[in-house]
């Protein structure tokens, strides 16, 4: 890829992911999380900025990630700052597949296929290395037991994590509960993942969402706990399961 930080996505993604079962957490919302996600890595980027409740290009250029830059791009085609509960809302088909498949070209999961009741074909991925896993969660971890404001990717990252409900994921139990709200509180300590977060929010209790299309495109919904309905595929790309 030509660098070695890893993006907001790709890091919410990989904390959804349960390394047992293969499948992520919180599948609808993960998807609109995952389109928040984009907004924040592009400000980060300097490529978008927040105007209010709405999101503003305020530099074109590409960012050399293409799933960024196509984001980007449909932004910059409004012609206009567009509110982020709309784009948010807005149909991301396909999003969490390209992320997972991103993902394992870079090596860091890989695609088990399968049958969900024997019949329906299936793709679960499973990580690597899972110290990626362990080093992501460890910063959101540190963020909540020493009460230091985090750096603004770990708070968009923690925003975003409690936005699509992977606070109970993470910290469950009776026993997780002070750490869920803890995770909560990190939404302030970054503006744009503050203002994404609750776009989030927004759009999974009905203000201002635009109807959604299945984020897996053509292969359909996703089954329960998240797994991906397997496309048919050409013989070429046909994977042995594992």
């Amino acid at each position: 890829m030509g660098r070695s930080r890893r993006t907001i996505p790709e890091e919410l993604l990989l904390l959804a992911l349960d390394p047992a079962t293969g499948t992520t957490a919180q599948p609808q919302s993960l998807d609109l999380g995952l389109a928040g996600a984009q907004l924040v890595e592009l400000a980060l980027a300097g490529r978008i900025a927040p105007d209010g409740d709405r999101i503003a290009v305020v530099m074109p250029r590409p960012t050399g990630d293409p799933t960024l830059d196509s984001a980007l791009e449909l932004l910059r085609r409004r012609g206009s700052p567009v509110r982020a509960v709309h784009w948010i809302g807005g149909p991301r088909l396909g999003l969490r597949q390209t992320y997972l498949s991103h993902l394992e070209r870079c090596g860091m999961v890989h695609a088990v296929e399968g049958q969900m009741c024997g019949v329906l074909p299936t793709t679960r991925y499973q990580a690597t290395d899972t110290a990626i896993s362990r080093e992501i969660r460890a910063r959101l971890d540190s963020a909540i037991r020493t009460g230091v404001p985090p750096d603004p990717r770990t708070a968009a990252l923690a925003a975003l994590a409690h936005a699509v409900g992977l606070g109970k994921h993470l910290y469950p139990g009776n026993e997780g509960r002070s750490s869920r709200s803890r995770l909560r509180d990190l939404i302030r300590h970054d503006p744009m993942g503050g203002l994404v977060a609750h776009a989030v929010l927004d759009v999974q209790n009905g203000a201002g969402a635009q109807p959604r299309r299945s984020a897996t495109g053509n292969a359909g919904s996703t089954t329960a706990g998240g797994a991906v309905p397997s496309q048919p595929r050409r013989a070429t790309m046909a994977r042995v399961a594992m």
